[in-house]
């Protein structure tokens, strides 16, 4: 386990990436559905850059620090869910793909702004370990890594929404029947199977094949595109 000024060091860094990232992400879904049709967030006050109206104490907080410590090496979290009235948007089915959609963008677009500053400190002279470059360096890979966890397939993940938007209406009903049981597909993938592959000596981690090679592959996409 790492030692606790380790720890505090690498809280400090990653701290205020993931908590813009949460809060922007659950923002986006909250602007989107109100100019969309659908003003319940903004109702509730979740229409807010206020991080305090989207933090979930374990998600945000409790989660990002345990995984912190982790030999999984990957750290995430998630916030407070915007509630949205598909009834009330103009388009039901298109607008809730548009919904969904808008939070994993925003955390591209933060991708993408990082990675302007970071050319900036750059040409700046900027040390490349200062704090300043290592936190600009960890929004990329956490936006990265929230995009593709939140596009995965699988309700209540935004992928899951997108999919049951764009399915022939049949389908689309058997698989939000399905997606009641996202919340148990999601613990199964992201804690029984690295139990059982660590338990099998496996070398396979579903974690990183599934969200932690594609997040390194966008970031590295984005850091090409902007010289670095």
């Amino acid at each position: 386990m790492p030692e606790i000024s380790n720890i505090l060091h690498m809280a400090a860094i990653w701290a205020l990436p993931l908590l813009l990232a949460i809060t922007l992400h659950e923002a986006a879904h909250a602007y989107a559905a109100n100019e969309l049709g659908d003003p319940t967030a903004k109702e509730l006050g979740r229409l807010s850059l206020n991080p305090i109206r989207h933090i979930d104490p374990f998600g945000t907080i409790v989660l990002p620090l345990l995984l912190l410590i982790s030999p999984l090496g990957i750290v995430f979290g998630y916030a407070k869910p915007v509630p949205v009235n598909p009834r009330r948007l103009r388009n039901p089915r298109g607008g809730m793909a548009l919904v969904a959609l808008a939070g994993p963008a925003s955390n591209v677009l933060q991708a993408a702004v990082a990675v302007v500053l970071l050319r900036l400190s750059l040409q700046a002279g900027m040390d490349p370990e200062s704090f300043v470059r290592s936190v600009l360096t960890v929004m990329v890979y956490v936006n990265c890594l929230l995009a593709v966890l939140n596009m995965l397939p699988i309700p209540p993940l935004d992928g899951g929404r997108v999919l049951v938007a764009l399915l022939p209406e049949p389908a689309a009903s058997a698989f939000e029947r399905f997606g009641r049981k996202g919340v148990v597909v999601l613990l199964v993938v992201f804690l029984v199977l690295p139990m059982v592959t660590r338990a099998l000596e496996i070398d396979f981690s579903p974690l990183w094949f599934l969200i932690g090679e594609p997040a390194v592959a966008l970031a590295k996409f984005l850091l090409h595109l902007g010289g670095l």
